[in-house]
C-alpha cells in the first residue's frame, strides 16, 4: 500500500510539472531584472540624443544670433512634450483602440501601478522609454525653420503635432494600427519618427517661406565643434534608441547595436568620399551628417537585417541623402534650413524600403526580397505613404490655423537682429 501511495506521489508530481512547463499553459509576466537595467539605460540614452546631443548639434549649424533660441527650443519641447504624453499622447498610441487611433484608458497614466508590467519590464519604464520618443521627433522638426519662426508658435505646433500626427502614426506601427497589421516594418522609429519629422519639417520650411538673405547672406555654421560634439552623443545615444527597442537585454538588442555602428561609419565615410569626389575637400560638416543620415537609415531595419545589409544601408544612405540635401534642396528651391528632410526625411524612405530588401528571417523572423519576399518592399511602401500623406496634410493644416491665431513668423527687425535677443533678451558673448 506505500509503494503505491508513492507511485500517485511520483505521477502527480510528474503531471503537475508537465502543466507547470506546458506551452499551452500561459506564463505569468516576471520582472527581469536584466531587462529592466537594460531598458533604464536605454531611455537615458535616448533622453540625451535630445538634451544635450540634438540641442548642440543644431546650435553648431545656426549664426550665433540665433544659437540660444534654438537651445531654448529643443529644452522646451522636452519639456512639453512630456507632460503631453503622460496627459493622452500615451493612451493615443499604445491604450486599446480602433486600427487609427488607441483609445483613452491611459490618460494620466490611469491604471499604472508599481507592480503593472509590460512584457519582462515595469510599464512605467516602457511609457518612458516611449516618452523619449515623442520628446526627440518634434524635436528634430525645429531644424527646418531655425531663424525665423515665432517661440510661441514653435510651442503650439509641436505640442498640437506630437498629438495629431505622432500619436496615431505610433499607434499604427506599434500600437496595433492597420500598419501593423498589414506586415510594415519598423524597428525602431524609420516611420514613426524620422520620416515623419522630414516630412513635417519641409511642410513647415514652405509654408514659413525661406529666411531672409538665403541665397545671398553667409548662413555659414558659427560653431561646427558644438555640432561635432552634439552628433557624437547622438551617435551614442542612438543605440539607446535602436537597441533599446528590442526591449530586452537579448540577442536581437546585440544584433541592432552591432548593425547600427556599421551603417553609421559606412554612411559617414559615403558621404564624406561624394562631396570630397564632387566638391574637391571633405568637410566636418558634410562627415557628420552622412553619421546622422546612416543612423536614420538603419533605425527601422536594426532588428531585421544582418552585418552585410547594415553595410549596403549606411553606403546607400550616405549617397542619396548628400543628394537630398544639396542638389534636391537647390532644385526645388525650399529653405530646409538644416536638411532635416534631406537627412531625416529621405534617409527614414531608403532606410523603410532598404528593409524591405534586406530583411533576413534568421535575424527578425521576416524574409525580404533578397530572400524572396518582394512583396516586402510593397508593403515598406505602403507605410511610408500612408505617413507621408497624413504627415504632410495634418502639419499644413496644423500651421496655417496658428498662422491665422497668433502668427508663424517672427517680424523682419527680430529675424535681422536675431533670435535670442528679440524673443529671449539673451545673448551669447
Amino acid at each position: 500500500m506505500k509503494t503505491l501511495c508513492n507511485l500517485v506521489k511520483t505521477l502527480w508530481a510528474a503531471i503537475a510539472l508537465m502543466l507547470v512547463s506546458s506551452p499551452l499553459i500561459a506564463a505569468t509576466p516576471k520582472l527581469d531584472s536584466g531587462d529592466t537595467a537594460w531598458m533604464l539605460t536605454s531611455t537615458a540614452l535616448v533622453l540625451m540624443m535630445t538634451i544635450p546631443g540634438l540641442a548642440l548639434f543644431y546650435a553648431g549649424m545656426v549664426r550665433k544670433k540665433n544659437v540660444l533660441s534654438v537651445l531654448m527650443q529643443c529644452f522646451a519641447i522636452c519639456c512639453l512634450m512630456s507632460i503631453l504624453w503622460m496627459i493622452i499622447g500615451y493612451s493615443l498610441a499604445f491604450a486599446e483602440g480602433n486600427a487609427l487611433v488607441g483609445g483613452l484608458d491611459k490618460m494620466f497614466l490611469s491604471g499604472m501601478t508599481v507592480g503593472a508590467l509590460n512584457g519582462t519590464i515595469p510599464d512605467a519604464l516602457f511609457m518612458v522609454f516611449q516618452m523619449t520618443f515623442a520628446i526627440i521627433t518634434p524635436a528634430l522638426i525645429i531644424g527646418a525653420f531655425v531663424d525665423r519662426m515665432k517661440f510661441s508658435a514653435c510651442l503650439w505646433f509641436t505640442g498640437i503635432w506630437m498629438i495629431v500626427v505622432y500619436a496615431p502614426v505610433t499607434h499604427w506601427v506599434w500600437g496595433g494600427g492597420f500598419l501593423s497589421k498589414d506586415g510594415v516594418l519598423d524597428f525602431a522609429g524609420g516611420t514613426v519618427v524620422h520620416i515623419n519629422a522630414g516630412v513635417a519639417g519641409l511642410v513647415a520650411a514652405i509654408v514659413l517661406g525661406k529666411r531672409a538673405g538665403f541665397g545671398t547672406a553667409n548662413l555659414a555654421p558659427h560653431n561646427l565643434a558644438l555640432s561635432v560634439i552634439g552628433a557624437s552623443l547622438l551617435w551614442v545615444g542612438w543605440f539607446g534608441f535602436n537597441a533599446g527597442s528590442a526591449v530586452a537585454a537579448n540577442g536581437s538588442a546585440a544584433m541592432a547595436m552591432a548593425v547600427t555602428q556599421i551603417a553609421t561609419a559606412a554612411a559617414g565615410l559615403a558621404w564624406m568620399f561624394t562631396e570630397w569626389t564632387l566638391r574637391g575637400k571633405p568637410s566636418v560638416l558634410g562627415i557628420i551628417s552622412g553619421a546622422i543620415a546612416g543612423l536614420v537609415a538603419i533605425t527601422p531595419a536594426a532588428g531585421f537585417v544582418n552585418p552585410v545589409g547594415a553595410l549596403c544601408i549606411g553606403i546607400a544612405s550616405g549617397i542619396i541623402c548628400f543628394w537630398g540635401a544639396t542638389w534636391l534642396k537647390r532644385a526645388c528651391g525650399y529653405d530646409d534650413s538644416l536638411d532635416v528632410f534631406g537627412i531625416h526625411g529621405i534617409g527614414g524612405i531608403v532606410g523603410a524600403l532598404l528593409t524591405g530588401v534586406f530583411a533576413s528571417e534568421a535575424i527578425g523572423g521576416t524574409k525580404g526580397l533578397l530572400e524572396g519576399n518582394a512583396g516586402q518592399v510593397i508593403t515598406q511602401a505602403w507605410g511610408i505613404v500612408a505617413t507621408v500623406i497624413w504627415c504632410a496634410v495634418a502639419s499644413f493644416i496644423i500651421l496655417k490655423v496658428i498662422d491665422m491665431v497668433i502668427g508663424l513668423r517672427v517680424s523682419e527687425e527680430v529675424e535681422r537682429d536675431g533670435l535670442d535677443v528679440g524673443l529671449h533678451g539673451e545673448t551669447i558673448q
